[in-house]
């Protein structure tokens, strides 16, 4: 079934609160070892040595993804529609696969407003017009520089913007769709940034199915830096290794990310107010800003994000 074009999209969302027989609840089971294989599968045998650095990176994230959605659809118990069923799998970039698949879902769902989907449309716009400026400089000398152009619209436009888009479409049909990004720049302290503000769909993941296990067993200190260490290792395996080089360094910028919120929730940083206030906006913009080039390096922007852009460049 293709769904390149909007028609599609439509049709499927008329279906979702059509009166399809309901799928059975689903139990959590093997989620974590049919997520495990999935990326070494795809690189193993769908990425031949020779494929195109940036293709390999794009193979190893959707895989990932699609793996994270299996462990999110299986371990989900309720009972919902086929369409519904399909909507989360292909319509809905989030993680949260009960609130989503719920069909009477709550009344406290805020539906967007005017202003909302135009926040949203001018992301999308305004992503869409970086991006398309680094793909018309790729040739330049300045390689880095427009390899951070091009990552600055790319996640403007999908993270931001068409994301954004796609929350405020289910959420005006009463689906509990919320947005992924809730005004990272206003974040508090660090602990702000990564528990509420960016990317819910990967926080909701690595909560459930990491912290919340863990924490009960060697503590929340140590499951707070389990599940940076998972997001480090993921981030390098589609980072670094597609880009030959860096390794290592997107782990340790997700470590130091753990370091700063187990800090942050000490006593001493709470002496400190490093969790709130002045102080604790002034923490999160050195610990989160300052070693970016860490989590994006140098090997990645020049061999994964710059072909990728000399390579649309080429085809338009």
């Amino acid at each position: 079934m293709s769904c390149q074009d909007s028609n599609c999209v439509t049709a499927i969302a008329e279906k979702v609160d059509a009166p399809d027989q309901p799928l059975p609840a689903v139990a959590r089971r093997n989620g974590w070892l049919l997520l495990t294989p999935i990326p070494t599968v795809v690189v193993l045998l769908l990425a031949p040595a020779e494929l195109p650095a940036w293709e390999r990176m794009w193979l190893l994230a959707v895989a990932i993804y699609l793996g994270c959605k299996w462990l999110t659809w299986m371990d989900c118990s309720v009972r919902s529609t086929f369409s519904r069923n399909v909507a989360y799998w292909l319509l809905w970039p989030g993680l949260d696969a009960a609130a989503f698949l719920t069909l009477d879902s709550p009344a406290t769902i805020a539906a967007p407003t005017v202003g909302e989907w135009i926040l949203a449309a001018v992301k999308t716009i305004l992503g869409a017009v970086l991006f398309g400026t680094a793909i018309r400089l790729a040739d330049l000398p300045a390689a880095l520089a427009v390899g951070w152009l091009g990552m600055l619209g790319m996640i403007l436009l999908l993270h931001f913007g068409l994301f954004h888009l796609l929350s405020c479409w289910w959420r005006s049909r009463g689906v509990n769709a919320v947005p992924l990004m809730n005004f990272p720049s206003a974040a508090r302290s660090v602990s702000d940034f990564w528990g509420r503000r960016w990317n819910s769909a990967f926080r909701d993941l690595t909560h459930r199915f990491l912290f919340r296990p863990l924490a009960g067993r060697i503590g929340p200190v140590w499951a707070v830096m389990c599940g940076f260490l998972f997001s480090g290792l993921v981030h390098d395996f589609v980072i670094s290794y597609p880009a030959g080089g860096g390794y290592g360094w997107p782990t340790a910028y997700f470590l130091l990310q753990g370091s700063a919120i187990v800090l942050e929730r000490s006593s001493l940083g709470k002496q400190g107010s490093l969790h709130r206030g002045w102080r604790g906006r002034t923490l999160a913009a050195v610990v989160l800003v300052a070693p970016i080039a860490w989590l994006f390096h140098h090997w990645f922007v020049e061999n994964v994000v710059v072909p990728m852009l000399l390579a649309l460049k080429e085809v338009g």
